[in-house]
């Protein structure tokens, strides 16, 4: 059974910098797309960043400008680089990883790691 597993979250002050790492583990299949999405406390869930499996990329406007996804298809890792770190991006982050089986779309998460920016 396909696993996502996560490193690199922790505390850093405003201005800082950290790098997320996924790395999937345990798939046979092709990944489709891989991304980062995150959680704050009493917030929903929302999209950070993906990229295709085409090498597509996508950032919520948020995040435009500071972090970089990028991905390492033999390894079947994704990574986020978060730079100029603000409060606002304190929350927990989670990996994501699709594949597409007819019907439909299959999703794959992490279990989330902390991202903390606080002085």
């Amino acid at each position: 059974q396909a696993q996502l597993v996560e490193s690199g979250g922790g505390l850093v002050q405003p201005g800082g910098s950290l790098r997320l790492s996924c790395a999937a583990s345990g798939v046979s299949f092709s990944i489709n797309a891989m991304g980062w999405y995150r959680q704050a406390p009493g917030a929903q869930r929302e999209m950070v960043a993906v990229i295709t499996g085409g090498g597509d990329r996508n950032y919520a406007d948020s995040v435009k400008g500071r972090f970089t996804i990028s991905r390492d298809n033999p390894k079947k890792t994704v990574y986020l680089q978060m730079n100029n770190l603000k409060p606002e991006d304190t929350a927990v982050y989670y990996c994501y990883a699709d594949r597409y089986v007819f019907p439909t779309k299959r999703e794959y998460w992490g279990q989330g790691t902390q991202v903390t920016v606080s002085s």
